[in-house]
């Protein structure tokens, strides 16, 4: 193998790992641009619209990350952003409303259960206003999933895919998902392996829905489930709780523990229902796309004669 050829594949491309070394460099950089630019011009309008007590670091975070796939996508691939699915098609508003509806239903049932059996029982809270806290909590949380489904179901996961075929590309970014989680509070074995196979289910959205928009929004509908309507802990650390929380009752494999209800066995049960019924919706809907729903009109089965009459003088 020559030089060249370490560096180039045979199509005249960049081979994957040079190409993901430098989204990464290109992702630092953008992501110092935007803390020095961008991350001022956060706090100053949240502080304009009276927001208080919102961190700008996961919109730096996001922003950064944005722009080092819009400068892969234009250097290296040029490429449009439909390569990590994100074109216009994938921000359909029926594909956003699937994924935060599957996203919601796949943690929100789990915990239904989960209080049903008093293994979550409700507790006191802190004092506050429920929507100014749920206001808040939606700010931090909505680029923190767009920034972690960036990284891990983004451009990397999209060359992948091109090198290794979807499902070993999914293995990989999803134990990659899971590793990201080591240092969070509260983390176990179970719960790696839980968040692992989060990243199986949030790849599964991507894969049925083919938008990063949908796995954007179930994912930040299970973390907003969790957090903003039973106030329970995300990922280990937990949120605003004016009036009320749902506080660890029961084992805690099926808890969670201080980890959360989705380091628990029902949440990675609704994971795979969710994953399921994302995919079955969207095989029927392209199946609807390509069977007419009319019937096509009628052809006399007698062929028109093609030879012209003789005119008659």
């Amino acid at each position: 193998m020559t030089a060249h050829e370490v560096f180039v594949s045979k199509d005249g491309r960049l081979r994957a790992l040079w190409r993901i070394l430098f989204f990464c460099a290109a992702s630092f950089a953008a992501l110092f641009v935007a803390d020095a630019i961008l991350g001022l011009l956060i706090s100053q309008f949240f502080s304009l619209v009276g927001i208080r007590g919102v961190s700008n670091e996961y919109w730096v975070q996001a922003f950064g990350l944005l722009g080092g796939t819009a400068i892969t996508l234009r250097v290296v691939e040029k490429r449009s952003w439909r390569m990590v699915w994100m074109g216009s098609d994938a921000a359909r508003p029926s594909l956003l409303v699937l994924g935060f509806l599957v996203g919601a239903a796949a943690i929100a049932l789990p915990i239904a259960g989960l209080i049903g059996v008093h293994w979550l029982r409700s507790s006191a809270g802190g004092v506050g206003s429920w929507a100014s806290a749920a206001l808040r909590v939606s700010l931090l949380l909505l680029p923190a999933a767009l920034f972690e489904e960036l990284v891990a179901r983004g451009y990397i996961l999209s060359v992948l895919r091109e090198s290794w075929g979807w499902t070993w590309a999914i293995v990989a970014t999803s134990i990659g998902f899971g590793l990201l989680h080591l240092a969070n509070n509260g983390v176990t074995a179970e719960s790696v392996a839980l968040v692992m196979l989060a990243g199986f289910f949030l790849a599964g959205v991507l894969y049925a829905t083919k938008s990063l928009y949908a796995a954007w929004m179930a994912h930040f509908a299970w973390n907003w489930t969790m957090a903003v309507v039973f106030h329970t802990a995300v990922s280990g650390y937990p949120m605003e709780a004016p009036g009320y929380r749902y506080v660890d009752a029961g084992p805690d494999w099926a808890t969670g523990g201080d980890w959360g209800p989705e380091g628990g066995i029902p949440a990675g049960l609704g994971m795979g229902a969710g994953a399921g019924l994302v995919y079955l919706l969207s095989r029927r809907r392209r199946l609807e796309s390509v069977i007419p729903t009319e019937p096509s009109p009628v052809v006399s089965e007698e062929p028109r004669s093609v030879i012209p009459k003789e005119r008659s003088d």
